[in-house]
């Protein structure tokens, strides 16, 4: 045998040991991407539940306008395409509103509903809105479809914690 020739035996013994290296970097990989979906589920969960929005906070949403509504389109450096929404937050009612949750829809020439998504503007967790306050919000939208009417969505008020 040669200088740099390995022999048959040497060959298939090296074999189940790159086997058994491969078989455990794809374990981990799918290990990981496994930990990584239930995490990001957990993390969906906790953030959809709904606000309440009962008789009281009904009566109050008649105090919250959405003032300077803009429309922005973006698209990164994958091509995916974005589309913000962004305005000003008015509280005229005498209350904080400590979280808030909107029911954006935008609708095609027909007037009908042809996307709807709810988002939390006010974080339970983050700062409220006083009485009198306005605040600026932006919300990211994916994928319009192309029947939208180009014209500015509804936003109504969906939840309400208000202190």
């Amino acid at each position: 045998m040669e200088p740099g020739e390995t022999s048959y035996r040497e060959e298939k013994r090296q074999f189940p040991i790159a086997f058994a290296a491969g078989a455990v970097v794809v374990l981990l990989i799918f290990g990981g991407l496994f930990a990584l979906t239930r995490v990001m589920h957990s993390h969906d969960s906790a953030t959809v539940a709904k606000l309440p929005f009962g008789a009281a906070e009904q009566a109050y949403a008649q105090n919250i306008h959405f003032n300077d509504i803009q429309l922005a389109h973006a698209a990164n450096f994958l091509n995916q395409d974005f589309t913000y929404v962004a305005g000003t937050i008015s509280n005229e009612g005498a209350r904080k509103i400590r979280a808030m949750e909107v029911t954006v829809e935008f609708h095609d020439p027909f007037h009908q509903v042809i996307l709807r998504d709810t988002n939390q503007l006010l974080q339970r967790d983050g700062a409220a809105l006083d009485a009198g306050q306005h605040r600026d919000f932006q919300i990211q939208m994916e994928h319009l479809p192309a029947q939208w009417d180009r014209q500015n969505p509804s936003i109504r008020v969906t939840g309400l914690i208000l202190q």
